[in-house]
């Protein structure tokens, strides 16, 4: 590792430093011949990083590959529940974290690259990733952002030089991800796993100052931050469900502490709605499809509770019954979310008697799932007929008196198409055009990219020239199936 890029550029390794058992030292492998493909320059401005540096000589920052003097990347350990199945020792099998950075805003921010090179925690694989999946998740995780969706963040993705053969022989990249921190519920399971009850706890006290910091003042701090992660995953999951996104691999070590969105793999966006929606061409028992979503967060969020039992109370038994009631809380937290969001959705008014409200909403989800309509064409649709042309959402439905009769009855309660427009978004990444996208960059061509970032950048602003951006996918695209990429 050569001498660093700037004097003037810190990597803080306050995670290392508080809790090296779980961090071990490591290099990113060497790139051939680095070149970047995208850079999110705004997010390089928030950072205190110059764009231009980081296209130029401050490509090895984004690789790895040359860092500042003092960093240490490491490769992070943790375990996690993979489809059920307990794996007592996953971690960083093809990512490093380089350190942090403190952004504009005064807050602490993960500087985290995947696709670096094997680690000890590889497990036999290669530690490399492919152009199309780091993009798939550069795509995605910026449009969750800007729907306004707690997320990690996505960087740069660069170009290695380096074939990574997975079906077929592919272009190698490296993906720069940032973070709030990239804690887990299975960076607890670990921790949990290792019976070092002060490893246990000073991990708890870190996810606290990190994330949760009114926990510390708590009469229970470790079970404040509990109950805060509960909250946090309840909304982040209400908010997925609201745009129709399926995440597809709700591992417990995908489920972060902060409550941001990680690991776009084998996720996507629903196009007709229904909830045993699954993408993930390892998903073979729909365990992650988007309807089971609330319940694998409540599940995982139950294992969380298992690793900090001996953090809540000195007795099992206790400790238990306090981690059931906490957990209790998840679907009050999730359905408030949940429900306050499809409100919005559907522009009802404040002060709406609660029993009509859902009402109204039972039915439509019971109409939408009956006829398969598109779900985010739909959503965006009935900001129109909030404002009188109710024919652009009744043409995607097959029972036209069943939908006429709640278009009254919701047209009744006097519905704010503004707040809708506010809320309905026209571009999320279409399957089809995303694939489209990552099937041209794999060859070279980044044009069909740029415009789908341009598109799903301001979800809720309907622009000329982005008209294909805004359509379901063709009957051909039925059977849509997304991969791991590792």
């Amino acid at each position: 590792m050569t001498s660093a890029p700037t004097p003037t550029l810190v990597l803080g390794g306050r995670f290392a430093r508080e809790l090296p058992e779980l961090a071990l030292p490591w290099q990113a492998v060497d790139t051939p011949d680095p070149r970047v493909l995208v850079l999110n320059e705004p997010l390089a401005t928030e950072l205190g990083l110059d764009p231009d540096w980081l296209r130029g000589d401050g490509v090895g920052l984004l690789t790895g590959t040359r860092v500042p003097d003092g960093a240490t990347p490491v490769a992070q350990a943790y375990a996690g529940h993979q489809f059920g199945g307990y794996s007592p020792r996953l971690g960083d099998g093809r990512a490093l974290l380089l350190g942090e950075l403190v952004d504009d805003s005064g807050r602490l921010r993960d500087l985290h690259l995947k696709g670096s090179g094997r680690t000890p925690f590889s497990r036999g694989g290669d530690g490399l990733a492919a152009v199309g999946p780091m993009l798939r998740e550069y795509v995605v995780s910026e449009a969750m952002h800007a729907l306004g969706i707690p997320t990690t963040r996505s960087l740069a993705v660069v170009a290695t030089g380096r074939p990574v053969q997975r079906e077929t022989v592919l272009p190698g990249a490296v993906l720069a991800r940032v973070a709030s921190s990239h804690l887990r519920v299975g960076t607890f399971q670990y921790a949990r796993a290792t019976d070092d009850l002060d490893l246990l706890r000073r991990l708890a006290d870190h996810a606290i100052a990190r994330h949760h910091p009114a926990a510390a003042d708590a009469p229970h701090p470790h079970l404040a931050l509990f109950e805060a992660v509960v909250a946090a995953q309840a909304s982040l999951v209400a908010q997925w469900m609201l745009v129709g996104f399926v995440h597809g691999v709700m591992n417990t070590d995908n489920m972060t502490i902060s409550g941001e969105t990680i690991d776009y793999g084998p996720c996507a966006f629903m196009d007709a709605f229904d909830p045993a929606t699954v993408y993930s061409s390892i998903d073979t028992g729909g365990r992650y499809a988007y309807g089971n979503q609330p319940v694998v967060a409540e599940w995982n969020l139950a294992r969380f509770a298992e690793a900090i039992l001996p953090l809540l109370a000195e007795d099992q038994d206790a400790a238990v019954a306090i981690a059931v009631e906490s957990l209790g809380a998840f679907r009050g937290h999730y359905s408030a979310a949940w429900s306050a969001g499809m409100r919005t959705k559907l522009g009802l008014p404040e002060g709406l008697h609660d029993e009509v409200a859902s009402a109204v909403v039972t039915d439509l989800v019971a109409l939408v799932q009956a006829d398969h309509v598109d779900h985010t064409s739909f959503f965006r649709s009935l900001g129109a007929a909030a404002r009188g042309d109710a024919e652009p959402a009744r043409g995607m439905f097959l029972d036209l008196p069943a939908f006429d009769a709640w278009t009254a009855r919701w047209l009744a309660l006097g519905p704010d198409a503004d707040v809708m427009d506010r809320a309905n978004p026209v571009y999320v990444p279409r399957n089809h055009l995303v694939e489209e996208a990552l099937a041209a960059a794999t060859d070279g061509d980044l044009a069909p990219l740029d415009q789908l970032l341009d598109a799903v950048s301001a979800p809720y602003d309907e622009r000329a020239g982005l008209e294909r951006h805004a359509e379901p996918a063709p009957d051909s695209f039925a059977g849509y199936q997304t991969f791991c990429g590792t």
